[in-house]
């Protein structure tokens, strides 16, 4: 621990700490080692030179553990800590953070035990972001964690991630994921003709409106993809993707969240509908301007600008946003840029 990293925990005031040494009374009759940890409280002042709480006496095998007050700076005080316990793995998160990953099944009370010591070590060292990544499978764990001061940061099918901030400065910890995504495909034949659905749940269940082929993009998923993946789940229809059009955000939407989704152009590449029945009621094709005439497109904003924007594609050169593959400066993974790929060849 005190390579690199000693010049950050040496303040010019040291502090008083109460450390535990041990008087030896070794026993040929028992190598069990327990350790008495401290309280989370009993290095809070650790990095800044405060005095703390003691931290008691306790066992380490045999040898009876007893109580002696001397002056020690931080550093040293990280030495001890370091000497008496045992500490939970984790790995640096680039922000002066711990990202900590639990494997191994644990009881509640040991897990209690480590991560006491591990809260006063990351103390010291100056960490500020703490999160566990709790899987499912380890559920047991999560009533001690939140009593350490832990809080929910987001969950997933198999795991819990739990985050805690530890200096006494404003939390930077990012917020978990804000936004839901969705797309809404346009695909139009060569006849001007728009493929449209019948929806069997949702809102529009029942009502009789035609309309576009929508959906949620998935994890890991671009968006070009989702929109292929979605007009072929409902529809059958295997189908090119052109370019974005245009997007919408609006907010408290899904359980609180934001939404934004994508409305994309595609190019059918085959025509014959086979429909998802589990979602869909019915789809066809349907002539555009039959699709635009619906008294429930006409009095939404919302799809009577959708509109607008098609039409425009249609008939007046309306230029939207195509993909371009393109890789960024952290990661060697290729991503989609979009643009406006036919004004910016103009230029």
């Amino acid at each position: 621990m005190m390579g690199a990293s000693a010049s950050l925990y040496r303040p010019a005031r040291s502090l008083h700490l109460r450390f535990q040494s041990a008087v030896l009374h070794r026993s040929f009759a028992s190598s069990r080692v327990l350790h008495r940890l401290p309280p989370l409280s009993s290095v809070a002042g650790a990095s800044t030179g405060r005095k703390v709480r003691s931290f008691g006496y306790g066992w380490l095998g045999n040898s009876r553990l007893m109580s002696s007050e001397v002056t020690l700076a931080p550093v040293e005080a990280a030495e001890e800590i370091e000497k008496l316990s045992d500490f939970l793995d984790g790995e640096l998160d680039g922000f002066g953070g711990v990202i900590i990953s639990i494997t191994q099944p644990m009881e509640s009370g040991d897990f209690v035990k480590v991560l006491r010591a591990s809260m006063a070590r990351w103390k010291l060292q100056g960490k500020k972001g703490v999160w566990i990544r709790l899987p499912i499978e380890h559920a047991n764990l999560v009533e001690a964690a939140v009593k350490a001061g832990f809080w929910y940061h987001h969950a997933e099918p198999n795991y819990l991630m739990l985050v805690h901030w530890i200096p006494d400065t404003p939390n930077t910890l990012p917020a978990n994921a804000s936004h839901q995504v969705g797309v809404v495909a346009f695909v139009m034949n060569d006849e001007n003709e728009v493929l449209v659905v019948l929806e069997n749940n949702g809102k529009f269940k029942g009502t009789g409106v035609w309309k576009f082929p929508t959906g949620v993009v998935e994890e890991g998923e671009d968006i070009c993809d989702a929109a292929r993946r979605e007009v072929k789940e409902e529809t059958g229809i295997e189908a090119e993707f052109i370019e974005v059009l245009a997007f919408r955000q609006s907010h408290q939407a899904f359980f609180g969240k934001s939404d934004i989704f994508f409305v994309c152009m595609l190019r059918p590449i085959s025509h014959d509908i086979q429909i998802q029945e589990s979602e869909i009621g019915a789809a066809k094709w349907m002539p555009f301007h039959e699709y635009a005439a619906q008294p429930s497109v006409m009095k939404r904003d919302l799809l009577s600008n959708i509109m607008r924007v098609c039409s425009a594609k249609i008939h007046q050169g309306y230029a939207g946003f195509t993909p371009v593959s393109t890789a960024s400066a952290f990661s060697d993974k290729k991503h989609f840029l979009y643009l406006n790929g036919r004004d910016l060849n103009k230029l």
